[in-house]
């Protein structure tokens, strides 16, 4: 059975990101994945300060909940990133939960993550799609750079309100697909 990680990168519980990303694991577990969300809000995640620790097989320096979440996503047969975003990029949660993926850049640790597949999900207040471009190529970017592969994107915008996308049935429709697609591994 696959397992799917959720990582919801917005502080906001129960907020547009939460939602989608709840409806993009209901749709994997309708697949019969095994699913996670991960809420980086409540954990305490540091900037990576590119010691390099982790190259050289020593624990991080940063010493926080990110130690933990490694073994996790390298367990995972697939991710689901979910972001809003927040000055065109993803959320500060959100960044530096990727900047420590330098564990995952590591030569010897590379193959925990290599090809594995990943959505993202971006809601976002402004109306204008265009808007999200730099957040989606930010992940693009990262995520082909592992060698991972970004299999579907979810762009929502003008989710002004909190919990507003629950007024977008369609919208939710297209992120439990999304999900269902992940864990089918189509």
């Amino acid at each position: 059975m696959k397992k799917v990680l959720g990582i919801v990168g917005s502080p906001r519980r129960q907020g547009n990101t939460h939602l989608l990303m709840e409806t993009v694991l209901e749709g994997a577990r309708s697949a019969g994945a095994e699913t996670e969300l991960l809420m980086l809000g409540d954990l305490t995640i540091r900037e990576c300060i590119g010691c390099h620790a982790c190259w050289n097989g020593r624990p991080c320096s940063r010493n926080d909940d990110m130690d933990g979440l490694y073994e996790k996503i390298a367990g995972a047969g697939a991710l689901a990133f979910g972001t809003p975003v927040y000055w065109y990029g993803p959320t500060a949660l959100m960044k530096c939960f990727i900047d420590r993926f330098v564990y995952f850049n590591c030569p010897a640790n590379r193959g925990m993550v290599r090809g594995k597949p990943a959505v993202l999900a971006v809601p976002f207040e402004d109306e204008d799609p265009e808007t999200a471009s730099l957040t989606t190529a930010f992940f693009e970017r990262s995520l082909a750079y592992l060698e991972m592969n970004l299999a579907g994107t979810l762009i929502v915008p003008g989710m002004a309100r909190k919990g507003q996308v629950r007024e977008r049935v369609d919208r939710l429709d297209e992120a439990f697909e999304l999900g269902r697609r992940l864990a089918a591994g189509s």
